[in-house]
């Protein structure tokens, strides 16, 4: 799980250290920069994966802009200097990208720092001195190979294996996607604003995955008209149907498709699936979870899939806007934790980490109430 994530020169963040727990909420005005931090890490994902081109940067869920406003551009020196980022381990396994872009029409990002990350405690001082002075010569004489070149690219793919990286993607599920189930998205199994939940919900209906299919079911009952889903057997070729049950409804035609349920039960199945499956990624961000979800039931959510994250080995980090949801939250969790996101005098974005408020004489205020009252910032002030 990683632990530390350092940020220098991206977007609104000119500089940041961020402490995530396995679970990770941000809260804070509009245009406060909660979406930078999750686009960092999705940067990271494809600098680890070697592809820098903007449709891969895309489909991670990064707002890909001209290149200097990639930056934090608060002084012109800043528009073509590098971003940063370094990212730890608990057990201090560390990984470094350095990224550049000269700024030119056309220009693709590159990583400067490319296969150099010595700075690794895998590999104490007397190693790096021993292999840093060490060469050897392939039997065709085309060139020198450096061991240390080696043992560094190594330990740089062990170490981004270990951080779970690689697969980062920042979700933000569509209604029409989620509906429709016809696109197919870029990454498997479930593209970014929803792709491939249907395919994904096949694989669920498997026999061998029918304890995680139940876990989505059991959930999902927390919709109080919610009985049962089916995929019908009798599909025909590309038909992409799900069968809901509605428990009120008479049962010659309580069944209805994805087409007719409401946004919220298409958002739930969609959360759930994410979390449970082996096959999406370890570590993922979700943008503004709470989107068309009532508040009780984003507090419920957030108190469900703190558990889910617990059972199948997820760490999460979302954004939202709902006060509601943070009353999911137990602050008193290592494991879980808030920060309000907000900008300084300067423009650049900051953070500063919540915890559980205490009270001797009286009961502690709620986290939602205190978010509404404005005791640990993250509104608008001009109003």
């Amino acid at each position: 799980m990683i632990n530390e994530i350092r940020i220098k020169n991206y977007k609104s963040i000119q500089k940041m250290i961020i402490n995530p727990g396995q679970m990770t909420v941000l809260i804070g005005e509009n245009g406060s920069g909660k979406t930078n931090i999750l686009e960092v890490l999705a940067l990271a994902s494809a600098a680890a994966n070697d592809k820098l081109d903007n449709e891969f940067l895309t489909s991670r869920g990064i707002r890909v802009t001209d290149p200097k406003f990639m930056r934090a551009a608060f002084h012109t020196e800043n528009i073509s200097d590098d971003i940063f980022i370094q990212l730890k381990g608990g057990d201090d396994s560390t990984i470094k990208f350095q990224l550049q872009n000269d700024n030119m029409p056309y220009s693709k990002w590159t990583l400067r720092n490319k296969g150099k990350i010595f700075e690794d405690k895998v590999i104490n001082a007397k190693l790096k001195h021993y292999y840093d002075h060490l060469s050897i010569s392939d039997f065709k004489g085309k060139k020198r190979v450096n061991i240390a070149d080696i043992l560094n690219k190594i330990v740089k793919i062990e170490n981004i294996k270990k951080l779970n990286i690689k697969n980062f993607l920042v979700y933000s599920p569509q209604n029409s996607l989620l509906r429709e189930f016809e696109k197919k998205g870029q990454i498997e199994p479930l593209g970014i604003k929803g792709e491939g939940l249907f395919k994904l919900l096949q694989v669920f209906c498997l026999e061998k995955n029918q304890e995680k299919l139940n876990i989505i079911k059991e959930k999902l009952k927390v919709i109080n008209w919610f009985e049962d889903f089916e995929i019908p057997k009798d599909l025909s070729e590309g038909q992409r149907l799900i069968q809901i049950k509605d428990k009120y409804l008479h049962e010659m035609m309580s069944f209805f498709d994805q087409y007719a349920s409401n946004e919220g039960f298409l958002l739930l199945l969609f959360y759930y699936s994410l979390f449970v499956s082996e096959q999406t990624p370890d570590f993922f961000a979700i943008d503004n979870i709470d989107a068309s979800l009532n508040p009780k039931l984003c507090r419920h959510l957030m108190k469900e899939l703190v558990q889910l994250a617990k059972q199948y080995n997820k760490q999460a980090i979302l954004t939202t806007h709902n006060a509601a949801l943070l009353d999911g939250l137990n602050l008193n969790d290592p494991n879980q934790k808030l920060y309000v996101v907000f900008r300084n005098k300067q423009g650049y974005t900051k953070i500063r980490q919540i915890e559980k408020p205490e009270s001797k004489d009286m009961e502690p205020v709620r986290l939602s109430e205190a978010f509404l009252r404005g005791y640990i910032g993250g509104l608008p002030k001009g109003f």
